[in-house]
């Protein structure tokens, strides 16, 4: 299984919100943080907050956070939010798309039994369980 980038940018930005639930970060934290390109996440993150994982807030002292606990958004909800529309190969498609294979396919079966394994697997694990911690701060040694 492969995510997007798009969904893998979204998923460390909610990773590092649920790392440090009770403040609010700036697009451009985040970017630099893990070096991706600032217009990139502030597309993710308006993704993000239409489907209800963050709450934003403009002008200065804005930004973004968490729209509700850590505990309560799962893996697995993310990524459909975010790869719903996109099927896992051509067959998968609403309308079958051009394999000539169908009906008589036989990997269709254990494809969809493979998605299903793997979305279980991200249904069952919390962004709690995935939060990225801040750096410690260092400082330097100080001359005794």
């Amino acid at each position: 299984m492969r995510l997007t980038s798009f969904t893998d940018f979204a998923l460390r930005a909610l990773m590092r919100l649920a790392g440090e639930p009770d403040r609010s970060f700036a697009t451009s934290e985040i970017a630099a943080e893990f070096e991706i390109s600032r217009n990139h996440l502030a597309k993710v993150v308006r993704d993000l907050a239409e489907a209800g994982f963050i709450a934003t807030q403009r002008g200065a002292g804005g930004g973004f956070s968490l729209a509700r606990p850590a505990e309560t958004i799962t893996l697995g909800e993310v990524v459909r939010a975010l790869e719903g529309g996109s099927a896992l190969v051509e067959c998968f498609r609403d309308d079958g798309g051009d394999c000539l294979l169908l009906p008589r396919c036989r990997l269709k079966a254990k494809l969809a039994a493979a998605r299903e394994a793997f979305m279980r697997e991200l249904d069952g694990t919390t962004l709690a369980e995935c939060a990225y911690l801040p750096r410690p701060v260092r400082h330097p040694a100080r001359a005794s």
